[in-house]
């Protein structure tokens, strides 16, 4: 196998930021509520952008990394669209206008883009020295697994976390938005707007998604590179995906079960990862267990597909159930 070309991985970064910048910061910035057919659109091409990208790098790099892409980058698109439930409720709690949502997802986006990365960063710097620590990130997935699965009923409705219940008692905040405004005058007195408290709302929620997605996309490739490129291709079009997705969010009744077989799965196999390359003294005095399997690449994706797609069709299958129930009665 190939490694993959200095060349290759920085002609990728200016690629992927001018998608960025494109997609937040001109499209993004325009304040309109997208149609249906634009966000298709948006989407679509993404979505071609990424499977084109892992062609490529299966061109450059070999088959392992390429897949290892493809894992990674549908197991975080699938988290991102789960988090999406979680944006559409701060934005309802906070009463965001629809003309600003647009605006306020591509700031929420970049926020989780830098958290995402700095994660990578020391992810990628504490298992290189430290592969005991795939036994926590395992038991760590396998929790939210779990809470995923069974606890999603308590997480239905937004609160705030004590940072924002504190600033709210401390700063003077106004009950109206002022366009993209932080900060507006009323009776000559100065006041921060809502859209402060949201932007706080979304960059202390995305802290918690990175929790998330880091552990489980390290358990597919321990690879930076292919970390980076599969969160940013996953975040690229989210808020397009936003858009057409809210009216269906509470649909999809049936994905929290399929990630939580994603998530799941990553655990054991990192759990299984850091058995198989053990330095514990406590486990097997210290010596790899090397009878415990190594879970190839490919299994992986399959399990991804599988469960994400079993899991989405189930949904589809359910509404229309219950849509044409509701028409007979």
């Amino acid at each position: 196998m190939a490694e993959t070309p200095l060349w290759f991985m920085v002609s990728t970064f200016v690629v992927l930021a001018v998608f960025f910048i494109i997609d937040l910061f001109v499209i993004g910035r325009r304040p309109h509520v997208p149609s249906t057919r634009e966000c298709v659109q948006h989407i679509a091409f993404f979505v071609v952008m990424a499977l084109i990208f892992g062609g490529i790098v299966w061109g450059v790099a070999g088959s392992k990394p390429a897949i290892e892409f493809y894992s990674g980058w549908l197991t975080e698109y699938s988290l991102s669209i789960d988090n999406l439930f979680v944006f559409v409720i701060i934005m309802a709690n906070f009463a965001v206008p629809k003309q600003l949502q647009k605006f306020v997802l591509s700031i929420g986006i970049t926020i989780a883009l830098v958290l995402r990365g700095i994660f990578i960063l020391l992810g990628a710097a504490i298992i290189t020295r430290f592969t005991w620590v795939f036994f926590l990130f395992g038991a760590f997935l396998l929790v939210t697994a779990f809470k995923l699965a069974f606890g999603k009923d308590d997480d239905e409705e937004y609160h705030e976390n004590a940072l924002i219940s504190t600033l709210r008692k401390v700063i003077r905040i106004s009950d109206e938005y002022d366009g993209e405004r932080l900060r507006t005058t009323k009776n000559g007195v100065k006041y921060w707007t809502p859209m402060l408290i949201v932007f706080l709302a979304i960059g202390t929620t995305d802290v918690m998604f990175a929790f998330d997605s880091i552990p489980a996309i390290f358990g597919l490739t321990k690879d930076p590179f292919i970390v980076f490129t599969s969160n940013v291709f996953a975040l690229l079009g989210l808020q397009q995906l936003y858009f057409l997705l809210g009216a269906l969010l509470d649909k999809l009744v049936y994905l929290p079960v399929g990630l939580s077989v994603v998530l799941g799965f990553i655990g054991v196999k990192l759990i299984m990862e850091a058995l198989h390359a053990n330095t514990l003294p406590f486990i097997n005095g210290g010596q790899p267990i090397h009878a415990v399997p190594e879970v190839p690449t490919w299994l992986s994706l399959a399990v991804i597909v599988v469960s994400i797609g079993t899991a989405a069709l189930a949904s589809v299958l359910k509404m229309r159930k219950i849509d044409a129930q509701a028409e007979k009665d």
